[in-house]
């Protein structure tokens, strides 16, 4: 081989190398291409499925909770004053209304929802006589007693800290109440001074539904001697209870007053019902309830105040036994 082929042969055989080596290179370029390719298609999939997986949980419909709609500010201590100071001559001229009292006094009623005479040794804290109350936020029946016995306590002390609230619309397993979102008021975080008597309210449960229990969350829990005064009188647990002193418990409300009444009112309009006595008939049946709720009271209070006791209210402790 000459001098000029083998100089030709190196030639061709460095180019032929060179060409082999750049095949080579946009061989792994086009592989490191489609890895990245893939890689990144692979990742674009799982944002897309965590994408659609937050949005399902963020879009699943929880649990449904009453409106936070009562007044406030200005509205609101205008409010409680109404519900606090309903004027005597208008609930000694409603006197017992139009409520059922053919049970009123009887043993039989317990359970029933009437006022009941008990016997058992005196309730009393603070060494004044007790009024126990049970209830829950989220029950609508508490929501109807709370207007007469805030009415009916307010003669003989004063409260503070009174807040509004709504009961249940539905519970943690997604089933719907009786009587939803009735206005109402809540005793958690209220407190209630009087120098004839002492006041102790519990609110068990919230208005907002559970889903790990299917109920409601729990707010305050009753004492071994609350628990005990409760299974004395009323072992099923219902609620709401309320104890005067040993001497009367009330299941419920009073009858033909209902929850049902207070559907669609707002907090004043009910209390614009209250200080108008007769002039409607929701008016007169919670100032009536809370007229027999004083006449309670006053047995276990020696008829004091006056101011409470007086003689519309006492002429209706006859008819409780």
């Amino acid at each position: 081989m000459s001098r000029a082929s083998a100089a030709q042969h190196g030639h061709d055989h460095d180019r032929r190398h060179r060409i082999e080596a750049q095949r080579a290179a946009a061989r792994r370029k086009q592989v490191q291409r489609r890895l990245l390719i893939g890689g990144g298609a692979i990742m674009a999939v799982i944002i897309v499925v965590v994408a659609l997986v937050l949005v399902h949980v963020n879009s699943s419909p929880g649990p449904k909770v009453p409106p936070n709609d009562g007044p406030t500010g200005t509205a609101l201590a205008t409010t409680v004053k109404d519900l606090t100071t309903v004027p005597a001559s208008v609930l000694g001229a409603v006197g017992g209304g139009n409520l059922s009292t053919a049970d009123i006094g009887s043993a039989t009623a317990v359970g029933g929802g009437y006022l009941t005479p008990v016997t058992g040794s005196p309730l009393t804290a603070g060494g004044k006589p007790e009024v126990l109350y049970v209830g829950a936020n989220f029950c609508p029946y508490c929501a109807a007693v709370r207007w007469p016995l805030i009415v009916a306590l307010s003669r003989f002390g004063t409260f503070s800290g009174l807040t509004t609230t709504r009961s249940s619309l539905q519970n943690g397993a997604g089933a719907a109440e009786v009587y939803p979102a009735t206005a109402t008021w809540t005793f958690y975080g209220a407190s209630y001074t009087s120098p004839y008597l002492t006041f102790t309210p519990v609110e068990l449960n919230t208005n907002v539904p559970d889903t790990s229990t299917g109920y409601y969350t729990t707010l305050q829990a009753l004492t071994k001697a609350q628990q005990s005064t409760m299974n004395a009188y009323d072992p099923s647990g219902g609620f709401p209870f309320i104890d005067i002193g040993n001497a009367y418990v009330q299941l419920s409300v009073l009858a033909p007053y209902s929850p049902q009444d207070l559907a669609g009112q707002t907090w004043s309009q009910i209390t614009g019902a209250l200080t108008g006595g007769k002039a409607s008939s929701l008016g007169t049946e919670i100032d009536a309830s809370a007229n027999y709720l004083t006449a309670a009271i006053c047995k276990v209070t020696g008829d004091k105040p006056a101011t409470a006791c007086t003689p519309a209210i006492t002429a209706l402790q006859s008819r409780l036994g």
